[in-house]
């Protein structure tokens, strides 16, 4: 009897939880007869009664759900690796908590892992949302498919449904800093994308701010993509060949008398260019070095204050 565990990280959704658990529960009527479930439902440090909500939907299924609560918050692809560590089945899904993905496609997912594919992802192909938010979104996806992971579908993912194997190798793994669901496409398994379009949030508020946003965007180049050190050195070098070219100009022209170099103003425009991309080029470095030293603190992750079963 094959066992799917589901993956949901909460965070600040007490008036999502009540719906989520039906659509949830009604969405195992899709499945075949033999399929067994298990929720594990992670409270990455709410402050509402998101944790209460979890609590009763524990209490109404007992045996199916599992709620584990995290001390504090440590953001959702740390909270969803706590899930993965504490998640038993034979395969696994992660889906979001407000159902802007949605759960029925979880059967089609079922099926491709049933004919022996290990990682299937439901891909954006569009979304509900504004402009901003979803050319914030486009570029991000486009730079990291270019740039670090080529494998990942166009507009992303965030639903994916995969083997115990990939998530035992992702729990191995243990990284800081990362997107835990794109660590799934980096093994380079054979992967099958289904595209949906992802709803707009009907109930509650969410918390994905744009200093969040901003920290995925840096931790997902760093983590996958030594591009942006690769910047530095090519522009180090293009500025290097301007400056020498700009030096033997300066000399020619000094030595045939046509021209007396001056200017200050000028001067100290490229010396302001050269510093600015200096300072760039060091916070670059300084990001990559940061997190070495994270990962040799060896701190955990996240740290579980209860587990109710």
């Amino acid at each position: 009897m094959p066992k799917l565990s589901i993956i949901i990280p909460c965070y600040f959704n007490e008036e999502n939880i009540p719906i989520t658990k039906e659509r949830l529960l009604k969405n195992e009527l899709l499945f075949d007869d033999d399929v067994t479930f298990e929720y594990v439902m992670v409270d990455d440090g709410s402050k509402d009664n998101t944790l209460e909500e979890l609590v009763k939907f524990r209490n109404e299924q007992p045996g199916k759900v599992k709620v584990i609560k995290l001390a504090g918050n440590v953001g959702s692809y740390n909270a969803i690796l706590a899930g993965m560590n504490y998640a038993t089945g034979d395969c696994c899904s992660v889906i979001a908590a407000d159902l802007q993905d949605p759960p029925e496609l979880m059967v089609k997912m079922y099926a491709h892992w049933k004919n022996g594919i290990k990682l299937i992802v439901g891909n954006r192909a569009d979304r509900e949302e504004s402009f901003f938010q979803k050319a914030f979104s486009n570029t991000y996806h486009k730079l990291i498919q270019k740039f670090a992971l080529k494998n990942i579908p166009d507009g992303g993912f965030d639903y994916v449904f995969f083997d115990k194997q990939l998530k035992n190798e992702v729990v191995k793994i243990n990284e800081k800093n990362t997107n835990t669901l794109y660590l799934l496409a980096w093994l380079n398994y054979e992967m099958v994308c289904i595209p949906y379009t992802r709803q707009k949030r009907e109930v509650g508020k969410s918390r994905w701010t744009l200093q969040k946003k901003i920290k995925l965007f840096i931790d997902s180049f760093i983590s996958f993509s030594y591009a942006p050190l690769k910047f530095i050195s090519i522009t180090g070098i293009m500025l290097g060949f301007i400056a020498f070219m700009y030096s033997l100009a300066i000399i020619i022209l000094k030595f045939t008398g046509n021209i007396e170099p001056t200017g200050w103003s000028s001067m100290m425009v490229v010396i302001l260019f050269v510093s600015s991309f200096q300072m760039i080029g060091l916070g670059i470095i300084g990001e990559y070095v940061w997190r070495n030293l994270e990962a040799s603190r060896n701190r955990p992750i996240y740290v579980v204050d209860k587990i109710i079963e």
